[in-house]
């Protein structure tokens, strides 16, 4: 049987980590390409404010083509649907059809998605959706997953929390007000290790600091690290 060609919309964190293994325990699919959008100018994954570097060693470790997408500081939603659509269009000339997105529940970020899709003829793959996010948490951690919180949202839950690992001290730690996945935007990850990885990315905590009404831990590479 021939395996459908998708892209992953990749994001370097925790839920995007779970939907790429998903798709490859899929014998119907085959992952084309990570597709990750990237802060020109701050050469960062957009929003999760983690390195350029890190998101090019994560692409290695997993074997498959990165394909980034590139938008400007303080990007506007119309500049990025623009910047998508430019390269979806580009693998759907190659036959490429479907995306898959890692999220849960939130049902208006669906719906954008499927819209954009649906105006060039694209539609998404959502293999975690409507999971209890408890215990996918859980899985995350049991089937040997390794993140890092590498930005927080303080009017959700405590700065403290930003830096630390997404274990299960943290889980026992977050306020009930909290989703364990951060599904809210109380939390974004970064994988350095799991069973979709080749090895582990080395990574080391930099500087914690608050930018934009967010806090964010600046993960180097023991490469960089050892420069600074």
């Amino acid at each position: 049987m021939k395996k459908e060609c998708v892209l992953i919309c990749w994001s370097g964190g925790k839920d995007s980590s779970l939907a790429l293994q998903a798709a490859l325990q899929d014998p119907a699919l085959e992952v084309g390409a990570l597709l990750t959008t990237v802060t020109e100018g701050y050469e960062r994954i957009s929003m999760h404010g983690v390195r350029r570097e890190l998101l090019l060693q994560q692409a290695r470790a997993t074997g498959l083509p990165l394909e980034e997408v590139r938008i400007p500081v303080g990007c506007v939603n119309a500049a990025y649907e623009e910047a998508m659509r430019a390269v979806l269009t580009r693998y759907q000339a190659r036959g490429v059809s479907r995306v898959i997105f890692g999220d849960l529940f939130l049902r208006e970020i669906r719906e954008y998605r499927e819209k954009n899709l649906a105006r060039i003829g694209m539609s998404g793959i959502w293999p975690l959706w409507l999971k209890d996010t408890k215990q996918l948490a859980h899985d995350f951690i049991g089937v040997g997953f390794r993140a890092i919180l590498v930005c927080v949202d303080p009017k959700q839950i405590d700065p403290s929390f930003c830096g630390r690992e997404f274990d299960e001290a943290l889980l026992k730690d977050l306020p009930s007000s909290a989703d364990p996945c951060g599904e809210n935007g109380e939390f974004h990850t970064f994988v350095y290790d799991g069973p979709i990885f080749q090895k582990p990315i080395p990574v080391r905590r930099g500087e914690i600091l608050e930018r934009d009404g967010f806090w964010f831990c600046d993960l180097l590479s023991e490469r960089a690290a050892e420069r600074i």
